[in-house]
């Protein structure tokens, strides 16, 4: 099984999570040990996550274990190996008012690849009425 923190809109209650892990178990909340730059960006207004450790803020998110077709599944819907897409790196995460750390798989992007920031770094994502679903996205723009 791997874990994998999840910051946007694959958490629970949020558009993307019944499409990417809908069957994965929940684990709790954590927030990173690093601070990282968690801003909204882009044409769909999308949350991103920027690989800039010591920059931004502790991000809270969740936590979740999947298997290897599920970590494939992340891979996809979030574009790893695309041009535009993600990269999935390992970060230490830890339970909200612990310091004990364990790793993680996360979704990256590197600032150079965002067209636009519309948001200061934030500590957690809250749905941005203004994103553009995968579903809507073709017949958005």
């Amino acid at each position: 099984m791997h874990k994998v923190f999840i910051y946007g809109t694959l958490k629970r209650g949020f558009p993307n999570h019944e499409a990417g892990l809908a069957g994965a178990r929940f684990l709790g909340r954590v927030r990173t040990l690093e601070a990282y730059p968690l801003i909204v960006g882009g044409r769909w207004f999308s949350p991103y996550l920027i690989d800039e450790p010591g920059q931004g803020q502790r991000v809270f998110g969740e936590l979740f274990a999947v298997d290897a077709a599920g970590l494939a599944l992340l891979d996809r819907m979030e574009g790893v190996g695309q041009p535009e897409g993600y990269r999935r790196m390992c970060v230490a995460v830890a339970e909200p008012n612990c310091e004990t750390a364990m790793d993680a798989w996360t979704f990256v992007k590197d600032r150079a690849a965002i067209a636009v920031i519309h948001s200061a770094a934030m500590a957690e994502y809250r749905h941005d009425p203004r994103y553009v679903g995968p579903e809507t996205r073709d017949s958005a723009f």
